[in-house]
Protein backbone atom coordinates (compact mmCIF):
# COMPACT_ATOMS: atom_id res chain seq x y z
CA UNK A 1 0.00 0.00 0.00
CA UNK A 2 2.84 2.35 0.86
CA UNK A 3 4.35 1.71 -2.54
CA UNK A 4 1.05 2.56 -4.21
CA UNK A 5 0.70 5.78 -2.26
CA UNK A 6 4.23 6.72 -3.14
CA UNK A 7 3.60 6.16 -6.86
CA UNK A 8 0.38 8.17 -6.60
CA UNK A 9 2.17 11.05 -4.89
CA UNK A 10 4.87 11.01 -7.57
CA UNK A 11 2.23 11.15 -10.32
CA UNK A 12 0.44 14.05 -8.63
CA UNK A 13 3.74 15.89 -8.24
CA UNK A 14 4.59 15.30 -11.89
CA UNK A 15 1.20 16.56 -13.04
CA UNK A 16 1.41 19.63 -10.79
CA UNK A 17 4.97 20.30 -11.90
CA UNK A 18 3.98 19.90 -15.54
CA UNK A 19 1.06 22.27 -15.10
CA UNK A 20 3.35 24.78 -13.41
CA UNK A 21 5.90 24.53 -16.18
CA UNK A 22 3.15 24.86 -18.81
CA UNK A 23 1.80 28.00 -17.15
CA UNK A 24 5.26 29.49 -16.92
CA UNK A 25 5.84 28.69 -20.58
CA UNK A 26 2.56 30.31 -21.49
CA UNK A 27 3.33 33.38 -19.43
CA UNK A 28 6.70 33.66 -21.06
CA UNK A 29 5.26 33.02 -24.55
CA UNK A 30 4.02 36.59 -24.95
CA UNK A 31 6.88 38.69 -26.33
CA UNK A 32 7.50 42.19 -25.06
CA UNK A 33 5.30 44.71 -26.87
CA UNK A 34 2.53 42.19 -27.58
CA UNK A 35 -0.72 41.15 -25.92
CA UNK A 36 -2.34 37.73 -25.99
CA UNK A 37 -6.03 36.90 -25.85
CA UNK A 38 -8.42 34.24 -27.04
CA UNK A 39 -11.59 34.41 -29.12
CA UNK A 40 -13.58 32.88 -31.91
CA UNK A 41 -13.72 33.62 -35.61
CA UNK A 42 -16.99 35.25 -36.59
CA UNK A 43 -18.25 36.13 -40.06
CA UNK A 44 -20.62 39.02 -40.60
CA UNK A 45 -24.14 37.63 -40.55
CA UNK A 46 -26.76 38.89 -42.99
CA UNK A 47 -30.44 38.06 -42.54
CA UNK A 48 -32.48 38.00 -45.77
CA UNK A 49 -36.10 38.81 -44.92
CA UNK A 50 -39.37 39.43 -46.72
CA UNK A 51 -40.46 42.99 -47.41
CA UNK A 52 -44.08 41.93 -47.94
CA UNK A 53 -46.36 39.35 -46.40
CA UNK A 54 -47.11 36.33 -48.57
CA UNK A 55 -46.84 32.62 -49.15
CA UNK A 56 -43.34 31.24 -49.70
CA UNK A 57 -43.48 29.64 -53.14
CA UNK A 58 -39.91 28.39 -53.53
CA UNK A 59 -36.59 28.11 -51.73
CA UNK A 60 -33.66 27.84 -54.11
CA UNK A 61 -30.73 27.19 -51.75
CA UNK A 62 -29.73 24.81 -48.99
CA UNK A 63 -27.72 25.34 -45.84
CA UNK A 64 -24.01 25.35 -46.65
CA UNK A 65 -24.43 26.56 -50.25
CA UNK A 66 -22.15 29.30 -51.52
CA UNK A 67 -24.07 32.11 -53.22
CA UNK A 68 -23.11 35.18 -55.19
CA UNK A 69 -24.40 38.71 -54.72
CA UNK A 70 -27.75 39.13 -56.46
CA UNK A 71 -28.45 35.41 -56.65
CA UNK A 72 -32.09 34.47 -55.98
CA UNK A 73 -32.50 32.61 -52.69
CA UNK A 74 -36.28 32.30 -52.35
CA UNK A 75 -39.49 33.56 -53.94
CA UNK A 76 -42.92 34.55 -52.65
CA UNK A 77 -46.11 33.68 -54.51
CA UNK A 78 -46.78 36.70 -56.74
CA UNK A 79 -49.96 35.71 -58.66
CA UNK A 80 -52.05 38.47 -57.11
CA UNK A 81 -49.36 41.09 -57.66
CA UNK A 82 -48.93 40.03 -61.29
CA UNK A 83 -52.68 40.48 -61.81
CA UNK A 84 -52.42 43.99 -60.36
CA UNK A 85 -49.52 44.67 -62.69
CA UNK A 86 -51.54 43.61 -65.74
CA UNK A 87 -54.35 45.87 -64.60
CA UNK A 88 -51.94 48.78 -64.19
CA UNK A 89 -50.44 48.16 -67.65
CA UNK A 90 -53.96 48.22 -69.09
CA UNK A 91 -54.44 51.54 -67.29
CA UNK A 92 -51.37 52.91 -69.06
CA UNK A 93 -52.76 51.90 -72.43
CA UNK A 94 -56.12 53.47 -71.58
CA UNK A 95 -54.41 56.69 -70.50
CA UNK A 96 -52.39 56.75 -73.73
CA UNK A 97 -55.61 56.31 -75.70
CA UNK A 98 -57.12 59.18 -73.74
CA UNK A 99 -54.17 61.37 -74.72
CA UNK A 100 -54.66 60.52 -78.38
CA UNK A 101 -58.33 61.48 -78.11
CA UNK A 102 -57.43 64.73 -76.33
CA UNK A 103 -55.02 65.62 -79.10
CA UNK A 104 -57.70 64.95 -81.70
CA UNK A 105 -60.10 67.21 -79.81
CA UNK A 106 -57.43 69.92 -79.68
CA UNK A 107 -56.89 69.68 -83.43
CA UNK A 108 -60.64 70.03 -83.98
CA UNK A 109 -60.85 73.03 -81.65
CA UNK A 110 -57.86 74.69 -83.33
CA UNK A 111 -59.52 74.23 -86.72
CA UNK A 112 -62.72 75.81 -85.37
CA UNK A 113 -60.65 78.69 -83.97
CA UNK A 114 -59.02 79.31 -87.36
CA UNK A 115 -62.45 79.34 -89.00
CA UNK A 116 -63.83 81.72 -86.37
CA UNK A 117 -60.96 84.14 -86.99
CA UNK A 118 -61.58 84.04 -90.72
CA UNK A 119 -65.30 84.66 -90.25
CA UNK A 120 -64.61 87.61 -87.97
CA UNK A 121 -62.19 89.07 -90.51
CA UNK A 122 -64.81 88.77 -93.27
CA UNK A 123 -67.51 90.30 -91.12
CA UNK A 124 -65.29 93.23 -90.13
CA UNK A 125 -64.31 93.81 -93.76
CA UNK A 126 -67.94 93.72 -94.91
CA UNK A 127 -68.94 95.93 -92.02
CA UNK A 128 -66.37 98.55 -92.98
CA UNK A 129 -67.86 98.57 -96.51
CA UNK A 130 -71.39 98.73 -95.18
CA UNK A 131 -72.42 95.28 -96.33
CA UNK A 132 -72.71 93.64 -92.89
CA UNK A 133 -74.63 94.90 -89.87
CA UNK A 134 -72.90 95.45 -86.51
CA UNK A 135 -74.81 92.53 -85.01
CA UNK A 136 -73.08 90.14 -87.41
CA UNK A 137 -69.65 91.46 -86.43
CA UNK A 138 -70.48 91.11 -82.74
CA UNK A 139 -71.71 87.55 -83.28
CA UNK A 140 -68.46 86.62 -85.07
CA UNK A 141 -66.42 88.09 -82.22
CA UNK A 142 -68.41 86.02 -79.74
CA UNK A 143 -67.84 82.90 -81.82
CA UNK A 144 -64.10 83.64 -81.86
CA UNK A 145 -64.00 83.98 -78.07
CA UNK A 146 -65.85 80.67 -77.70
CA UNK A 147 -63.40 78.97 -80.09
CA UNK A 148 -60.41 80.33 -78.14
CA UNK A 149 -61.92 79.03 -74.88
CA UNK A 150 -62.49 75.64 -76.48
CA UNK A 151 -58.84 75.47 -77.57
CA UNK A 152 -57.69 76.35 -74.05
CA UNK A 153 -59.94 73.64 -72.63
CA UNK A 154 -58.58 71.09 -75.13
CA UNK A 155 -55.00 72.01 -74.20
CA UNK A 156 -55.85 71.48 -70.53
CA UNK A 157 -57.33 68.11 -71.48
CA UNK A 158 -54.01 67.10 -73.00
CA UNK A 159 -52.15 68.06 -69.81
CA UNK A 160 -54.64 66.00 -67.80
CA UNK A 161 -54.21 63.00 -70.12
CA UNK A 162 -50.43 63.25 -69.86
CA UNK A 163 -50.66 63.35 -66.05
CA UNK A 164 -52.86 60.25 -66.12
CA UNK A 165 -50.26 58.44 -68.21
CA UNK A 166 -47.50 59.45 -65.82
CA UNK A 167 -49.53 58.24 -62.82
CA UNK A 168 -50.37 54.94 -64.55
CA UNK A 169 -46.74 54.35 -65.47
CA UNK A 170 -45.66 55.14 -61.90
CA UNK A 171 -48.09 52.47 -60.69
CA UNK A 172 -46.55 49.99 -63.12
CA UNK A 173 -43.05 50.91 -61.93
CA UNK A 174 -44.07 50.48 -58.30
CA UNK A 175 -45.64 47.09 -58.95
CA UNK A 176 -42.59 45.98 -60.91
CA UNK A 177 -40.39 47.04 -57.98
CA UNK A 178 -42.65 45.17 -55.56
CA UNK A 179 -42.58 42.13 -57.85
CA UNK A 180 -38.78 42.21 -57.82
CA UNK A 181 -38.88 42.24 -54.01
CA UNK A 182 -41.00 39.08 -54.08
CA UNK A 183 -37.77 37.37 -55.15
CA UNK A 184 -35.36 37.38 -52.21
CA UNK A 185 -31.86 37.93 -53.56
CA UNK A 186 -28.54 37.69 -51.76
CA UNK A 187 -27.39 41.23 -50.88
CA UNK A 188 -23.77 40.01 -50.96
CA UNK A 189 -21.79 36.88 -51.66
CA UNK A 190 -21.44 34.34 -48.88
CA UNK A 191 -22.42 30.98 -47.47
CA UNK A 192 -25.96 30.02 -46.47
CA UNK A 193 -25.86 29.41 -42.73
CA UNK A 194 -29.55 28.80 -42.01
CA UNK A 195 -32.75 28.33 -44.00
CA UNK A 196 -35.42 29.54 -41.59
CA UNK A 197 -38.67 28.94 -43.51
CA UNK A 198 -40.27 26.21 -45.58
CA UNK A 199 -42.07 26.25 -48.92
CA UNK A 200 -45.78 26.88 -48.47
CA UNK A 201 -45.50 28.89 -45.25
CA UNK A 202 -47.43 32.15 -45.07
CA UNK A 203 -44.94 34.71 -43.82
CA UNK A 204 -45.49 38.18 -42.40
CA UNK A 205 -43.61 41.20 -43.69
CA UNK A 206 -40.10 41.22 -42.29
CA UNK A 207 -39.92 37.46 -41.72
CA UNK A 208 -36.39 36.05 -41.93
CA UNK A 209 -36.03 33.37 -44.59
CA UNK A 210 -32.28 32.83 -45.05
CA UNK A 211 -29.23 33.76 -43.01
CA UNK A 212 -25.95 34.31 -44.88
CA UNK A 213 -22.38 34.53 -43.67
CA UNK A 214 -20.30 37.13 -45.49
CA UNK A 215 -16.96 35.36 -45.80
CA UNK A 216 -15.24 38.55 -46.93
CA UNK A 217 -15.99 40.19 -43.56
CA UNK A 218 -14.45 37.88 -40.95
CA UNK A 219 -13.04 38.92 -37.60
CA UNK A 220 -12.16 37.75 -34.11
CA UNK A 221 -13.34 39.65 -31.04
CA UNK A 222 -10.95 39.61 -28.11
CA UNK A 223 -10.80 41.37 -24.75
CA UNK A 224 -7.62 43.12 -23.65
CA UNK A 225 -6.81 44.69 -20.31
CA UNK A 226 -6.51 48.43 -19.97
CA UNK A 227 -2.70 48.30 -20.00
CA UNK A 228 -2.76 46.76 -23.49
CA UNK A 229 -5.88 48.37 -24.98
CA UNK A 230 -4.71 51.84 -24.00
CA UNK A 231 -1.64 51.44 -26.21
CA UNK A 232 -3.51 50.11 -29.24
CA UNK A 233 -3.89 52.06 -32.45
CA UNK A 234 -6.41 51.43 -35.18
CA UNK A 235 -4.76 49.35 -37.85
CA UNK A 236 -2.36 47.71 -35.39
CA UNK A 237 -1.17 44.30 -36.57
CA UNK A 238 -2.29 41.03 -35.07
CA UNK A 239 -1.67 37.34 -35.67
CA UNK A 240 -4.35 34.68 -35.27
CA UNK A 241 -3.69 31.02 -34.53
CA UNK A 242 -6.66 28.66 -34.64
CA UNK A 243 -7.04 25.59 -32.45
CA UNK A 244 -8.05 23.52 -35.48
CA UNK A 245 -4.89 24.44 -37.42
CA UNK A 246 -2.16 25.62 -35.01
CA UNK A 247 0.53 25.30 -37.69
CA UNK A 248 -0.80 28.36 -39.53
CA UNK A 249 -0.48 32.02 -38.56
CA UNK A 250 -3.09 34.35 -40.07
CA UNK A 251 -2.53 38.13 -40.22
CA UNK A 252 -5.24 40.53 -39.03
CA UNK A 253 -5.55 44.15 -37.97
CA UNK A 254 -7.33 46.13 -35.28
CA UNK A 255 -10.50 47.67 -36.73
CA UNK A 256 -12.38 48.47 -33.51
CA UNK A 257 -11.56 49.29 -29.89
CA UNK A 258 -14.41 49.85 -27.45
CA UNK A 259 -14.60 53.35 -26.03
CA UNK A 260 -15.63 52.08 -22.61
CA UNK A 261 -14.22 49.30 -20.46
CA UNK A 262 -16.32 46.37 -19.29
CA UNK A 263 -16.00 43.33 -17.09
CA UNK A 264 -14.31 40.37 -18.71
CA UNK A 265 -16.98 38.12 -20.33
CA UNK A 266 -18.35 35.16 -18.40
CA UNK A 267 -16.59 32.56 -20.53
CA UNK A 268 -13.24 33.52 -18.95
CA UNK A 269 -12.70 30.74 -16.44
CA UNK A 270 -11.28 32.32 -13.29
CA UNK A 271 -13.09 34.71 -10.96
CA UNK A 272 -9.86 36.66 -10.55
CA UNK A 273 -9.78 37.52 -14.25
CA UNK A 274 -13.40 38.57 -14.13
CA UNK A 275 -12.52 41.23 -11.63
CA UNK A 276 -10.43 43.03 -14.22
CA UNK A 277 -11.84 45.59 -16.59
CA UNK A 278 -11.16 44.94 -20.25
CA UNK A 279 -11.78 46.56 -23.62
CA UNK A 280 -13.43 44.79 -26.51
CA UNK A 281 -11.18 44.73 -29.58
CA UNK A 282 -12.09 43.57 -33.06
CA UNK A 283 -9.40 41.97 -35.22
CA UNK A 284 -10.34 41.78 -38.90
CA UNK A 285 -8.77 39.54 -41.53
CA UNK A 286 -8.01 41.31 -44.82
CA UNK A 287 -10.64 40.67 -47.54
CA UNK A 288 -7.97 39.74 -50.10
CA UNK A 289 -6.85 36.85 -47.88
CA UNK A 290 -10.42 35.75 -47.27
CA UNK A 291 -11.12 35.78 -51.02
CA UNK A 292 -8.47 33.07 -51.49
CA UNK A 293 -9.65 30.86 -48.62
CA UNK A 294 -13.36 31.58 -48.86
CA UNK A 295 -14.28 27.92 -49.27
CA UNK A 296 -12.55 26.86 -46.05
CA UNK A 297 -13.44 29.76 -43.74
CA UNK A 298 -15.71 28.61 -40.91
CA UNK A 299 -17.42 30.76 -38.32
CA UNK A 300 -17.04 29.85 -34.64
CA UNK A 301 -13.56 28.33 -34.79
CA UNK A 302 -11.70 29.19 -31.52
CA UNK A 303 -8.13 30.36 -31.34
CA UNK A 304 -5.71 32.87 -29.86
CA UNK A 305 -4.67 36.29 -31.02
CA UNK A 306 -1.35 38.06 -30.56
CA UNK A 307 -1.78 41.82 -30.88
CA UNK A 308 1.15 44.19 -31.31
CA UNK A 309 0.63 47.03 -28.85
CA UNK A 310 4.09 48.51 -29.40
CA UNK A 311 4.54 49.52 -33.07
CA UNK A 312 8.33 49.30 -32.74
CA UNK A 313 8.25 45.66 -31.58
CA UNK A 314 9.37 43.05 -34.11
CA UNK A 315 7.30 39.95 -34.72
CA UNK A 316 8.99 36.80 -33.42
CA UNK A 317 9.91 34.23 -36.05
CA UNK A 318 7.35 31.75 -34.70
CA UNK A 319 4.59 34.33 -35.34
CA UNK A 320 5.56 35.05 -38.93
CA UNK A 321 2.64 34.86 -41.33
CA UNK A 322 2.12 31.28 -42.48
CA UNK A 323 -0.91 30.59 -44.65
CA UNK A 324 -1.96 27.25 -46.15
CA UNK A 325 -1.40 26.63 -49.86
CA UNK A 326 -4.35 27.38 -52.08
CA UNK A 327 -7.93 27.97 -51.04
Amino acid sequence: MNRRYFILLVLVALVAGGALLWREAQNGAVPEGFALSNGRIEAERVDVATQFAGRLAEIMVREGDMVEAGQDLARLDSKQLQAQLREAEAGVRAAEQGLAEARAVLAERQSALTFARQELHRAETLGERGYAPGETVDMRRSELASAEAAVASAEAGIATAEARIEAARATVDRLNADLADYSLAAPRAGRVQYVLAKTGEVLPAGAKVVTLLDLTDVSMTVYLPTSAAGRLAYGAEARLIFDAAPQFVVPASVTFVASEAQFTPKYVETAEERENLTFRVKLTIAPEILAVYRNVVKSGVPGVAYVRVDPSADWPAELAVNLPDGG
